[in-house]
């Protein structure tokens, strides 16, 4: 008969030994425990974060151990998905074996798989930012493509627009001249101008 009690302690033992700065527990009965782990640098040495949270269940191995994530640091909510469907994959694999730092060990690869995804990540936002300014770039250099239907609506609005303005500029002047004759045009328009000149004439002599 398996002692499930002996084989939990030894690996608790173990995990203790291999883990001193990151290994907590919580409680002893159930156990219950926590592990956290952090990705190798990444750019800029930014690094993702996670800790789990396992207990043991009565007839843990033969049974997985309860898990959860129960803090984490930069990481996506596809990240922690990610992560869950992980440990899922692998308690079940190892089902019947002590599989704590199984679990561990996997994860930590998986953040570290992460922090390289980040960097990818940015590096394609950062060319899809900089095609989307070029575009933008040409469009306001080359302006919108002539076609023939698009130069003779222009040329129609152009045309329209110039007689508009030749018609009111020529109102202008027609009104500007009313008001303002010129001698010359003033004497031609108003032939009594020559003969008042006559009558002053006479009258002064």
């Amino acid at each position: 008969m398996t002692d499930y009690g002996e084989e939990q302690r030894n690996e608790l033992e173990a995990l203790e030994s291999i883990y001193p700065d990151s290994f907590t527990v919580l409680s002893e009965n159930p156990a219950s425990f926590t592990i956290t782990m952090t990705s190798d640098p990444g750019e800029d040495d930014e690094t993702v974060q996670t800790t789990l949270k396992f207990t043991y269940v009565e007839k843990y191995p033969d049974e997985p151990p309860l898990y959860e994530i129960f803090s984490q640091e930069n990481l996506e909510d596809s990240d922690v998905t990610s992560i869950l469907a992980l440990l899922e994959q692998q308690a079940e694999e190892n089902q019947g074996m002590v599989m704590i730092f199984t679990l561990v060990t996997a994860v930590q690869e998986k953040l570290n798989e992460i922090v390289d995804q980040i960097k990818n990540r940015r590096e394609e936002e950062k060319r899809r930012k900089e095609k989307e300014a070029e575009e933008a770039e040409k469009v306001q250099f080359h302006g919108t493509p002539v076609t023939i239907e698009s130069f003779l609506s222009w040329k129609a609005n152009f045309e329209i627009e110039m007689s508009e303005l030749r018609r009111k500029r020529q109102k202008e002047e027609d009104m500007s001249g009313k008001n303002k004759l010129t001698g010359k045009k003033l004497f031609e328009t108003d032939h009594n101008l020559d003969t008042s000149d006559i009558k002053f004439l006479e009258e002064g002599g």
